[in-house]
């Protein structure tokens, strides 16, 4: 994580740490030092790490293993502020093993490995601190957030991220946001490029100092090259951090407070917009305390409530969000509270609506570094937080997020960035592909021409489509709808579906398929069964007739006549009597189930009546041929085998429309 204007805060506890690591270096006090921890106090970390550098390069003799343990950790800790993870986590270990006595050593080497994504090793880290510290929530949260990762490698969320190269330079660029979210057409930023205004270089980053740029979007929604702002804003110091006033008139920025020989912190600013200038920063005051930083304005969306970050009494430890009434400053200044903030370091708020907030945190579990959670107000006045997962978010440095339309927008990061320079990256969440598909067919599976089909939802939806020549069709649908589906065409029934789309969070396509019954010819009713020599319908058959008593139901004008056939063995009568029962049994289980008794008619044709092989019967059995009728003189011309299956296909329960206008009248 690259210093920014956030990181230059001398806290309470960096100070102490820097205190106990000097304190051990009695036996090296050399000038060298003694400019490294003043650097290092004052917040100028990029310089101090390279004084530690050379301090801990001349301590090589073996007494001098606790001096130069006592210096790596002080390098560590440089390298920790300046995000170098990987040579934090080197230096930490060398201060481990030259026998540092403190512990915090190993809290800090698992934060600087698990920035680096190398959870096992961090989790052993957490786990050898808590040993030494077994209350540590920040060791707790540490080997939670390396579980987390883990248990999200291979599960990233449906956000698509890429790197906003033409807002990005070969320096650190970072914490944008758009100056109305509405229209996101105008982004503003923080960068450090080398045209930036000052021509020194900062002692905290190694850079040149911070100064706010803009981009617009021309007339085709292209985004233009980045340009510094105009007006009196931009100094020789470190501007950035920024927010607007819900009328785009007014910037809320953070500024370094940079006096020789003080330690550095930060401020909140500020600016005036008059004909596309920026005024002259002015000094934003929250309370009286001079000592503490204040950074990071976040201007709620109706322009009542100012969020920021600050380290002042009072937080969870480390850096905490804080908020303060704009409009009744007097008394109004609170702390986020303990759903929010932790001993670790919070900031970066962005408010999205009166009830939704994001804010970067390594306090909460996490993937490493800083981590872009979700906050959302409960009905108990507490926080719901969530980790916005991959790819948003990464071992390392995830901050600074804004958003534009719908769930898009931009945010800061450094990885992939070995020195630590944060860079932008575009998000998007894409809207969900959820379609069901199918084909509408007949009963011989050959395409219904001209299908029309109807889709409601329980959402008060309502489509309708006509299935292409093919017989297909494609509807877009929503996640966790119920639908309601209706085929139908001319010379057909119709046919209803019903059908719930999932609620999980990814795209996805359902298929569903219409068989449409004829009007004009009878239509097989597939596994009906009896017992042998009798009427009785067997069990296995309730499956059919009741899909029989949906198709009438879903047509309720329509009768029929429920037919039953037999093949050519037996007498003529026996055979009429056989089918007649059976047909008459299954219009007794209709009736049961509560269709009208007179949309029905029952008749039993014997071996009267074989079948001729369609289309769906020569495709199910090659041996016969379309057309082929199944008489008993050609059964018998036909091989032993093959003479039973085509018994078998005459033995059938098919019905025939005989009305389409029962009751219409």
């Amino acid at each position: 994580m690259m210093v920014r204007i956030k990181d230059i805060v001398a806290t309470a506890v960096i100070t102490v740490i820097a205190a106990m690591g000097a304190a051990g270096l009695g036996g090296c006090r050399g000038a060298k030092l003694s400019v490294a921890n003043e650097q290092f106090e004052r917040g100028e970390y990029f310089e101090a790490q390279k004084t530690y550098r050379k301090v801990y390069n001349k301590l090589t003799k073996k007494e001098q293993r606790p001096e130069r343990g006592g210096v790596a950790y002080q390098m560590g800790l440089c390298y920790d502020k300046l995000g170098m993870s990987a040579r934090a986590a080197s230096a930490f270990g060398n201060a481990l093993r030259y026998g540092h006595p403190d512990s915090t050593a190993l809290l800090l080497m698992g934060k600087a490995l698990q920035a680096e994504g190398k959870y096992a090793q961090a989790k052993q880290a957490y786990a050898d601190y808590l040993a030494k510290d077994p209350e540590s929530r920040l060791a707790e949260n540490g080997i939670a957030g390396c579980d987390f990762a883990l248990a999200k490698k291979g599960h990233p969320t449906r956000y698509v991220v890429k790197n906003a190269k033409l807002f990005n330079s070969r320096r650190a660029d970072y914490a944008p946001m758009f100056i109305d979210p509405t229209a996101a057409d105008v982004l503003y930023f923080t960068t450090t490029n080398e045209k930036v205004t000052g021509s020194k270089k900062s002692e905290i980053t190694g850079m040149k100092k911070g100064d706010i740029w803009f981009a617009r979007q021309n007339e085709k929604g292209e985004w233009q090259r980045p340009e510094p702002v105009e007006g009196e804003l931009n100094t020789e110091l470190d501007e950035g951090v920024i927010s607007f006033s819900p009328d785009g008139s007014t910037m809320y920025l953070s500024k370094a407070r940079r006096e020789p020989n003080a330690n550095t912190g930060v401020e909140i600013y500020t600016s005036s917009r008059s004909d596309a200038k920026w005024s002259a920063a002015v000094k934003y005051e929250i309370t009286a305390d001079t000592i503490s930083s204040y950074a990071h304005p976040a201007v709620s969306p109706d322009g009542t409530w100012l969020y920021f970050t600050s380290d002042m009494p009072g937080g969870s430890g480390g850096k905490d969000i804080w908020r303060v009434n704009l409009k009744e400053r007097q008394g109004s200044l609170e702390n986020l509270g303990e759903f929010i903030n932790t001993p670790g370091d919070e900031m970066f708020p962005y408010v999205r609506t009166d009830s939704i907030l994001y804010f970067a945190s390594n306090g909460h579990p996490g993937f490493g570094g800083l981590d872009i959670f979700k906050a959302t107000l409960t009905k108990s006045g507490g926080w719901k937080v969530e980790n916005m997962g991959a790819p948003v978010n990464s071992p390392a440095d995830d901050f600074g997020i804004t958003f534009g339309k719908g769930e898009s927008g931009f945010f800061s990061s450094n990885r992939t960035d070995g020195r630590g320079y944060d860079h932008i990256y575009s998000f998007v969440l894409p809207d969900l592909e959820i379609w069901i598909s199918g084909w509408v067919l007949d009963k011989d599976e050959e395409p219904v021409p001209n299908a029309v089909i109807r889709i409601v939802g329980n959402d008060g939806s309502n489509q309708k489509a006509v299935a292409k020549p093919d017989g297909s069709f494609r509807f877009p649908l929503q996640r966790g709808i119920s639908y309601v589906m209706l085929a139908g065409a001319k010379g057909y029934l119709n046919a209803k579906q019903e059908f719930t789309s999932d609620t999980a969070e990814e795209d996805a396509e359902y298929g569903v398929d219409f068989i449409l019954a004829s009007i004009n010819k009878p239509v097989v009713v597939d596994n009906i069964f009896y017992d042998f020599d009798k009427a009785t319908l067997r069990p296995e058959s309730k499956t059919a007739l009741d899909e029989l008593a949906q198709v009438l139901r879903d047509n309720p004008n329509v009768t029929i006549e429920m037919a039953s056939h037999t093949d050519r063995w037996g007498s003529e009568e026996y055979n009429i009597d056989l089918s007649g029962r059976r047909a008459r049994s299954v219009i007794d289980y209709l009736i049961s189930v509560g269709i009208q008794p007179d949309r029905l008619q029952s008749q039993g044709y014997g071996k009267s009546r074989p079948k001729t092989i369609t289309k769906k019967l020569a495709r199910l059995y090659p041996q016969f041929k379309e057309g082929d009728v199944l008489t008993p003189e050609f059964i018998e011309s036909l091989p032993e085998a093959d003479q039973e299956v085509a018994d078998q296909i005459n033995r059938r329960t098919e019905f025939q429309v005989l009305s389409i206008d029962y009751q219409m009248y």
